[in-house]
């Protein structure tokens, strides 16, 4: 079935439109120029802010103009990554999707529909002639996944409206009104390197599999990191016997969990048969460990040309024992609201090549006080191995407002439309509310969407029904807010 006849089939169309347009964060500059001939073409008020934001505004339609101006909000940039075996170039190509029985995907690669649902929804509202709305302003910023930078430099004088609403949620029953903020911690190192001893041999690890996911959303799954995988089968190597590391690129990008990583090593010759029966018995140990959660992990070892140069064993036991102590994964549950994380790290990308060794890794919190706190721990486990640090990209979390009057009326809206409760939550992503707060102090704002899965990964999804749940539930809200 083609994507462009789901119902509805407004959103659907430009969910598709949208999706021909490649659109990787720092590089939106085709899908700036895509939305600005939107909202040009309908004839509306179309700004093109100086950081590259996209407002479009839409007068109310009749009998509603007294009502609140409301800011429709999403993102226009989204994750691009691929499975390794997948052939595509996301600075050429548009998004390839299939329906799977209720769910879109893609093939091999990310979907967009983090945030594109959300855009499409907006555009189909706009381009619309018989949705009942007051006065809308869409927001549609760049450089969400990367660093925040559309919402860091919004300018907030163009813009009129008191309620905003964020549709940048990953759960249909959702109502999230606080979020985690984060900082970027970046690593680099020099490190000396020595010619290959001629009795060596050199092998291939390769860690393949993994669900990855968004490092806020699923950080606490229990998912496996490919860079901690990887770092504790070369630990345990070199514990073993005389294993040398030439090269080492794990991850992919600094907001997802690493599904990938592959290890170029040598071992003597004449430690090759122990090397490979060790490393068939701590993979088999590794997969126990992780098969509740991991079904499709592979660790596969090949021989390769031998490296001509790999890294002096001093440095191979600091760059090994930093990434062991390194903090990954869930710092501290929240206190306040049941099972929220409160703060977290992620070990995001490791590149180990010709002298150099470098890191990334996000820290998030809705706690400023702790995400320091973990960003200082990340910083301290590097600094004492001689990095050079730089944490960067540093923006607030979204406090929550358990009264606020837009939570009230969309919460009272989604138990008469659906007959049960809905889920208010904060989560641990970085939604922009919290960096738009700072502009907007007296807006009021609110986040939600339909179902998506496996988010910034290969495997992410988008529920078709859902998608329609949302979008009533969209539409009436716009006809309620008063």
């Amino acid at each position: 079935m083609s994507i462009r006849n789901l119902e509805p089939k407004a959103l659907w169309n430009h969910f598709a439109d949208l999706n021909a347009v490649p659109r990787p964060s720092k590089k939106e500059e085709r899908v700036i120029e895509f939305m600005v001939n939107f909202g040009k073409s309908l004839g509306l008020e179309t700004i093109q802010d100086a950081i590259g934001n996209v407002i479009i505004k839409k007068p109310a339609t009749a009998g509603m103009e007294n009502r609140p101006t409301v800011v429709l909000q999403s993102h226009l940039d989204m994750v691009h990554q691929k499975n390794s075996d997948t052939v595509f170039d996301f600075d050429t190509q548009g998004i390839e999707m299939l329906v799977d029985g209720d769910w879109v995907k893609a093939n091999g690669t990310t979907l967009g529909a983090d945030n594109g649902i959300g855009v499409a929804a907006i555009m189909a509202i706009f381009a619309s002639t018989d949705i009942a709305h007051p006065a809308l302003e869409a927001m549609f910023t760049i450089d969400e996944e990367t660093g925040m930078t559309g919402a860091i430099k919004i300018d907030p004088s163009n813009f009129k409206g008191t309620v905003l609403l964020n549709l940048d949620t990953e759960d249909d029953d959702e109502l999230s009104i606080g979020c985690a903020g984060g900082i970027d911690t970046n690593t680099t190192y020099s490190y000396e390197e020595e010619n290959t001893d001629a009795d060596h041999a050199g092998y291939e690890i390769n860690i393949r599999g993994l669900l990855g996911g968004h490092s806020g959303m699923d950080i606490h799954r229990g998912r496996g990191n490919a860079n901690k995988l990887m770092n504790r089968i070369l630990y345990q190597g070199v514990s073993l016997m005389h294993l040398q590391v030439a090269s080492i690129d794990g991850g992919s990008l600094r907001n997802a969990i690493p599904r990938e990583s592959t290890a170029v090593v040598t071992v003597l010759k004449d430690d090759a048969k122990a090397f490979e029966a060790f490393l068939a018995s701590f993979s088999e140990e590794l997969k126990v460990e992780l098969s509740t959660v991991e079904t499709a992990l592979t660790i596969e070892w090949k021989s390769v040309t031998t490296p001509a140069k790999v890294m002096k064993p001093e440095d191979t036991i600091k760059v090994l024992n930093t990434i062991y102590a390194v903090p990954n994964g869930v710092f501290r549950m929240s206190p306040d609201m049941e099972g929220l994380v409160e703060t977290s790290s992620s070990l995001a990308r490791i590149i180990l090549k010709d002298g150099k060794f470098i890191t990334q890794s996000l820290q998030r919190s809705s706690v400023e006080s702790t995400k320091s706190d973990v960003a200082n721990a990340v910083r301290a486990a590097f600094e004492n191995m001689g990095c050079a640090v730089v944490q960067n990209g540093d923006y607030p979390g979204w406090k929550p407002n358990p009264n606020s009057p837009v939570l009230n009326l969309m919460a009272d809206l989604y138990r008469k439309r659906y007959n049960e409760e809905p889920q208010i939550k904060a989560c641990h992503a970085g939604l922009e509310c919290g960096i738009l707060g700072k502009h907007f102090p007296n807006m009021d704002m609110i986040s939600f969407g339909p179902n998506i899965r496996a988010a910034h990964s290969p495997d992410e999804k988008v529920q078709i029904s859902s998608v329609q749940k949302f979008w009533g539930y969209l539409l009436e809200a716009l006809e309620s807010i008063n």
